[in-house]
């Protein structure tokens, strides 16, 4: 019941921009996941980016199940499973970005070419449909919440990851 397990991994590409790149990333992205990318749009207009508001400016998908953790598994090689302190967040979910997405086995296209994209992990436990459900929703306890100390525990056990605490040249105070 206590056994922490990858609920969801959520890949986001963000291009700036609509248009063509827009779609040769979602197509990166249907072809590393199996699944059709959602288009995200922008919420401001920004001037000096030339983004307009609701112009699709990146694309992201959700994956769930065996797929998931494959993809979580080609993700961690690339970054030779060291994950700062830091992509963990207080409520034990954890992120990280790549760079180039020809590292995740995908084989390069000129006419695609090359993008990074972010994954973020959310993890939970058996029993955390209580809190989703459409009916008799109900709290969850404070012992079966994830923290961040445990997520690290789980990376460091499940993928024998290293957890770097400090970013080369972030403040030494």
């Amino acid at each position: 019941m206590r056994e922490i397990r990858v609920h969801k991994l959520v890949i986001n590409c963000s291009v700036g921009e609509s248009g063509d790149r827009l779609t040769r990333a979602a197509r990166v992205l249907e072809q590393l996941s199996g699944q059709e990318p959602v288009m995200s749009k922008a919420r401001l207009t920004v001037r000096r980016f030339n983004i307009r508001r609701n112009e699709k400016i990146a694309c992201h998908v959700v994956v769930r199940g065996p797929k998931a953790r494959e993809l979580l598994e080609r993700a961690l090689k690339v970054r030779e499973f060291e994950l700062w302190r830091g992509n963990f967040s207080n409520q034990g979910s954890f992120g990280f970005g790549i760079k180039e997405h020809i590292d995740l086995g995908i084989k390069y296209d000129p006419s695609t070419g090359i993008y990074g994209m972010d994954i973020f992990v959310v993890l939970d436990r058996a029993g955390y449909r209580v809190t989703r459900r459409k009916r008799a929703v109900a709290a969850l306890g404070k012992g079966h919440k994830i923290t961040k100390q445990e997520a690290i525990n789980w990376f460091m056990q499940k993928y024998d990851g290293i957890v770097l605490n400090k970013k080369p040249g972030a403040n030494q105070d």
